[in-house]
């Protein structure tokens, strides 16, 4: 039996399972998602892209991902 305890957040408006705090740069890996290519806030306020790495995402945050989409 594994110690670790599911946690969730609310990613985008819906629940998404964490399994621990994770880094913010982890959690965007886990979604397939470029850190150059979105903005991303954390509990209301704008995550700067130099603070990615040290950006922890725990229980019960609101994380809202925007990923830019070229095209024409």
């Amino acid at each position: 039996m594994s110690d670790s305890i599911a946690t969730s957040i609310t990613l985008n408006g819906d629940p998404y399972p964490l399994d621990a705090d994770t880094p913010l740069t982890a959690l965007l890996e886990r979604l397939n998602m470029r850190r150059g290519r979105v903005a991303v806030e954390l509990n209301r306020e704008i995550v700067p892209k130099a603070r990615y790495d040290e950006t922890m995402v725990r229980a019960g945050d609101h994380v809202e991902i925007i990923n830019f989409v070229g095209g024409g």
